[in-house]
């Protein structure tokens, strides 16, 4: 567990970050290099939607670290709805169905799920999917490469319902959804892989990011007519200190079957989904006032954010987030970072950031995977935050809460 020294996330011009809201620019200066963003709008402030951070990995230094979407900070679940129905409200009319959207992992999943939420009753015949890096039983639709990414290699599977199926193959209109874009390379690399695994009839594709910076990038290179829906959008410029170190990148690059088997309804949009329901900890309560941090884990956030909407509507104060493999530095954006092994048993490092220089009434930590599965570390100093921390999970199909002990620590009451 670690604190990071840069405490503020937004410093002045002088100490190399600088934020103009009329003219929406923003620079900032990392340790290998400056990123400068301008926003062609002024709709929303720059600041209340992210801030920069190092990622350690040698193919692209910065990472956009959202403040609305519950991945590397936590955010409150009525924020996160709020997001949600800001983009539904700008989705385009009278698309063309079937009409299949599509959820980037890992971080994107939950953002998907919400818009999608939020959408399907605008568009006939709707059809959800996420990508995946966890493969599962199911039939293999396509593959496609996200290039600059720390785990470079997703999956898209078939629904298993047949008639989900029949609207994936019929699609008429294609909705990609992920946090951001910078180039529109990785929606371009899953347009094509689809068309190549027979999606022949798509004619419109719709693009929705909280934040996208890839400018004319997509809608000039794409043989089809797109249309862009985020919250803002703009262009970035990076310029490289050519003296500054590489960094060296942990080895997360990993898309296979672990040695831990995925438990439950596949209930997130791995094998399909045409509308969506609560299915986790359905007995689970709160106290009003009851400070609470919910966290998914790796690609099972949506279930996870169901509950932690719930929660925050029993009159709880609630914050979300998740555990990630991507592998981001301490400092800027990230204030403090928890390292630990991943539950799917892949052996990979996972992290959680942004949550141990906080304190809570109680953590839930919502799994996919058995609550054995869970790394003793991360129990341990998720125990230094709160002193209850419950992991919910699948057990048998059926709901299971375990709770540990903060007196002795990793251990089960």
């Amino acid at each position: 567990m670690t604190a990071c020294n840069h405490s503020q996330p937004y410093l002045s011009a002088a100490d190399g970050n600088s934020f103009y809201a009329k003219k929406q620019f923003y620079e900032k200066r990392l340790t290998s290099g400056t990123l400068t963003v301008t926003a062609e709008s002024n709709a929303t402030p720059l600041e209340t939607l992210f801030d920069i951070a190092e990622r350690r990995n040698p193919k692209r230094a910065f990472l956009f670290v959202s403040k609305v979407l519950g991945r590397h900070i936590p955010v409150s679940p009525s924020v996160m709805r709020t997001v949600y129905r800001q983009l539904s409200a700008q989705f385009p009319a009278n698309l063309s169905g079937p009409v299949l959207y599509i959820g980037m992992a890992e971080t994107a999943v939950g953002l998907a799920a919400g818009v999608f939420q939020e959408t399907r009753q605008k568009v006939p015949s709707p059809v959800f999917l996420t990508s995946t890096r966890h493969p599962v039983a199911g039939d293999l639709l396509c593959e496609f490469k996200e290039n600059h990414s720390h785990a470079t290699d997703h999956l898209i599977y078939w629904p298993e319902d047949e008639c989900l199926r029949q609207r994936v193959s019929q699609a008429r209109t294609l909705v990609l959804i992920d946090d951001e874009a910078t180039t529109g390379n990785t929606f371009l690399n899953l347009f094509e892989a689809l068309r190549h695994a027979g999606l022949q009839q798509i004619e419109h594709v719709v693009t929705v990011t909280l934040t996208d910076w890839s400018g004319k990038s997509l809608t000039e290179r794409c043989p089809l007519p797109v249309t862009t829906v985020s919250l803002v959008d703009g262009h970035w410029q990076w310029q490289a200190d050519s003296s500054a170190p590489v960094p060296v990148m942990p080895q997360v690059n990993v898309t296979a079957r672990g040695a831990v088997d995925i438990i439950g309804a596949q209930s997130g949009g791995r094998l399909g989904l045409d509308d969506i329901h609560g299915d986790l900890g359905t007995d689970i309560h709160a106290k009003a006032g009851e400070s609470i941090l919910v966290l998914g884990s790796s690609e099972f956030v949506w279930q996870p954010f169901l509950l932690s909407e719930r929660l925050e509507q029993e009159g709880a104060v609630v914050k979300f987030g998740s555990t990630t493999r991507s592998p981001i530095a301490c400092g800027h954006a990230i204030q403090s970072v928890m390292a630990f092994t991943d539950n799917y048993g892949l052996g990979i490092p996972n992290f959680l950031y942004n949550v141990a220089h906080q304190r809570f009434d109680r953590i839930l930590l919502c799994l996919e995977t058995p609550e054995n599965s869970v790394d003793p570390q991360l129990i341990a100093q998720l125990s230094s935050v709160a002193p209850i921390v419950e992991a919910v999970t699948y057990e048998s199909f059926a709901y299971k809460s375990v709770t540990y002990d903060s007196t002795c620590l990793g251990q089960q009451k």
